[in-house]
């Protein structure tokens, strides 16, 4: 079989007795790992570290076929492996939906929100906010999820988890694009022409889901707990984000507060373009691209600095 760069290379170090944390010898394994930890931490919080490094660009192009690989695996594994899966991930959110619209409009009595049914006021926003849920949670967890992979081939480690964040989203968004679909053959008044605006912002999204995803992957190898703490985390922060209410009905005291979470910025224009039809550019999309380039930049530099050691402690 003719070797090519998109190949990972098998390592050649399988069998060297791994850092302290591993094997322990009979000494507390526990508080070795704890110190193997805190040293590995001060080495990369140390900006003079030698630490491997290449552009995000450079790095995917040299692995496009393993990211199509590992894309193709989590798609098909995940939801296009079993009719279940497929149905449960495009009913999840419908169903999350009509509990919503059925809690707020017969037992609140919610009314119109900004003039737009509370179904459609809700479901353009609600279904983002899941898609960016799942894939940060997918993505959290994909490095320990590859782990007999990861100590056994080297390889470019944050394929892994672009190719999650990736899968995740993609699917979302085809499910995205049919709840607007339903929506409008029921009558909402959906702005297709408004996805001039909302696909580009989707990128944005994943973009800035990707960098920390990268960032926590990374620590999930080392602290176990990441993953436990992500989830309610994303619970509270689903009720500070304007996604089923308006932001006037915030408090003032409370209004710049809430209007400063990046994804409401994103809730609010995802609402002018598809509800209201607005194509109009506006500052804050600038500032919104350079969010979410900061994140995946900080994200990937924790990243890179952590991928050396996870062979040691997947």
């Amino acid at each position: 079989m003719e070797l090519t760069s998109d190949m990972p290379a098998f390592r050649k170090d399988i069998g060297v007795v791994p850092s302290a944390g591993v094997v322990s010898y009979g000494i507390d394994s526990s508080r070795i790992r704890h110190a193997a930890i805190l040293q590995l931490m001060s080495s990369i919080l140390d900006p003079l570290a030698p630490h491997r490094e290449a552009s995000a660009g450079t790095s995917f192009a040299r692995h496009r076929a393993l990211f199509a690989n590992f894309f193709r695996r989590e798609l098909f594994s995940r939801y296009l492996g079993s009719i279940s899966g497929l149905a449960w991930a495009l009913l999840h959110p419908l169903a999350l939906l009509a509990v919503y619209h059925f809690v707020f409009t017969t037992i609140f009595r919610a009314g119109p929100m900004n003039g737009k049914s509370f179904l459609i006021f809700v479901a353009v926003a609600l279904w983002p906010w899941l898609a960016a849920q799942e894939a940060l949670q997918r993505g959290t967890v994909s490095i320990a999820a590859h782990a007999g992979l990861i100590r056994k081939v080297a390889f470019a480690h944050e394929i892994v988890v672009y190719a999650s964040v990736a899968a995740t989203l993609t699917l979302q968004l085809v499910g995205y694009l049919g709840v607007l679909i339903v929506l409008a053959l029921f009558g909402e008044p959906v702005h297709f022409e408004g996805l001039l605006i909302a696909l580009p912002l989707w990128i944005v999204l994943a973009i800035a889901v990707a960098g920390l995803s990268l960032a926590l992957a990374a620590l999930q190898v080392f602290v176990k707990d990441v993953e436990h703490i992500l989830m309610p985390v994303l619970m509270i922060l689903m009720y500070l984000t304007p996604i089923l209410y308006p932001l006037t009905l915030v408090p003032e005291g409370m209004k710049p507060w809430v209007a400063a979470n990046p994804f409401g910025y994103l809730v609010d224009r995802l609402r002018d373009a598809l509800l209201d039809g607005s194509l109009a550019l506006h500052w804050g999309d600038a500032v919104a691209v350079i969010v979410a380039l900061a994140l995946f930049v900080g994200g990937r530099w924790v990243f890179l600095r952590l991928s050396p050691h996870f062979e040691d402690f997947v």
